[in-house]
């Protein structure tokens, strides 16, 4: 990645309603929402909501699909990943035993995954 689209990416994160717009997505993963539906958790009226989602998609945070009448909204976790990635490129100077703690919370998201599945490996 390269630093003008990573700054580009932090850009339209550095605005609050975007930010809770792609966290509110990341945490609908695998299935994303509606517009209308993200408008009304984060209680945003739909034209600005839209004029955010644009923002979100124009610099890779978010994906969209029509689905009949409606559109819906994913987090581009691989555009996530990327810019993850841009962060740690150089972390720790190679000595990623430094980053240890790091890499452990990030792996955080199986755990939680794991800990709300039962026996026969559906979500609760």
């Amino acid at each position: 990645m390269e630093i003008t689209t990573a700054i580009a990416s932090f850009a339209a994160l550095s605005q609050d309603t975007r930010l809770q717009a792609f966290r509110l997505l990341v945490s609908q993963e695998p299935e994303g929402l509606p517009a209308g539906e993200i408008a009304r958790q984060l209680s945003v009226p739909h034209n600005t909501m839209s004029a955010h989602l644009s923002v979100l998609a124009r610099a890779g945070w978010v994906v969209s699909k029509r689905h009949s009448r409606q559109i819906i909204y994913r987090a581009s976790l691989s555009h996530m990943e990327a810019v993850v990635q841009f962060l740690l490129q150089d972390c720790c100077a190679g000595h990623p035993e430094l980053c240890a703690s790091l890499m452990d919370s990030l792996s955080g998201c199986e755990a939680v995954k794991a800990e709300s599945q039962n026996s026969n490996g559906y979500l609760n």
